[in-house]
């Protein structure tokens, strides 16, 4: 993304305006959608820190590097999660910086619902919520 007139932009800058184009997801809010059934919690934190922090109970686990092919509704390779368009996706990466832009690649592709938790999984476990040690 460029600025004005082409001019690169920096990733603080970046992510402020990727995040102007939609509203994100504090950890309770994302908590009680995923129990409800509106959400779908997928984490892309590298295996590294999920061994390390554990898991959101009941989230979908996908690499960063496989995320847009896997949700992709109409793609080969998509998964069974992958309904449709108007899938609600809350993105969780480490501290809710990689996940901003995660949100930005799969508005692209259509997926026009998604949007990512705001603090990533460290403010999910720093509200409390449920985490379990990664098998």
């Amino acid at each position: 993304m460029s600025g004005e007139r082409g001019v690169p932009v920096g990733i603080d800058e970046l992510l402020e305006r990727v995040r102007e184009g939609y509203a994100r997801i504090e950890p309770q809010e994302a908590y009680e959608a995923a129990r409800a059934g509106e959400a779908l919690l997928v984490d892309i934190r590298y295996e590294a820190l999920r061994e390390r922090d554990g898991l959101i109970p009941g989230a979908l686990v996908v690499e960063r590097n496989e995320l847009e092919w896997r949700l992709d509704p109409v793609g080969s390779h998509r998964l069974p999660e992958a309904t449709g368009h108007d899938l609600r996706v809350v993105v969780v990466c480490n501290e809710g910086y990689a996940s901003s832009l995660a949100v930005e690649s799969l508005h692209r592709l259509g997926l026009h619902r998604a949007t990512d938790l705001t603090g990533g999984f460290q403010a999910w476990r720093g509200a409390g919520l449920p985490v379990t040690a990664n098998p």
